[in-house]
């Protein structure tokens, strides 16, 4: 299924975003190659400029590289460093906030802890 893109974030960091996607999710492996930006630009119904720019967000991270003349290719250990990348902006955007109110709450950390552990129960 086709994700669909979002009006309100620049369109060429959501295609990063779909190949960083596919890279973790495991649907493209190292080495692989990446979709052009004639089937990206096809396929999303958008310029093939931004996609370009999508693509070329992903080579300056390291994630992808350019073979010249046969497309773009996800480089070895691009898996990794987008874990990585992700790990820290989980903690930034996540846990740390929710570590912050549950403090201006009067929770101690074994608390949130806890009532973590429920809801994960709940999901299950």
């Amino acid at each position: 299924m086709k994700p669909i893109l979002d009006e309100n974030q620049p369109i060429f960091r959501q295609i990063a975003e779909i190949i960083m996607n596919d890279i973790v999710e495991g649907n493209l492996k190292e080495g692989d190659q990446v979709p052009s930006e004639n089937e990206l630009s096809n396929f999303y119904n958008i310029n093939r400029a931004t996609v370009r720019k999508g693509l070329q967000s992903l080579v300056d991270q390291d994630f992808i590289y350019k073979k010249r003349g046969l497309g773009m290719f996800v480089k070895e250990g691009a898996y990794l460093k987008i874990i990585q990348m992700r790990q820290k902006q989980y903690r930034s955007d996540y846990i740390l906030p929710l570590i912050e109110e549950g403090k201006r709450l009067g929770m101690d950390l074994e608390t949130i802890i806890q009532l973590i552990k429920m809801e994960e129960e709940n999901i299950d």
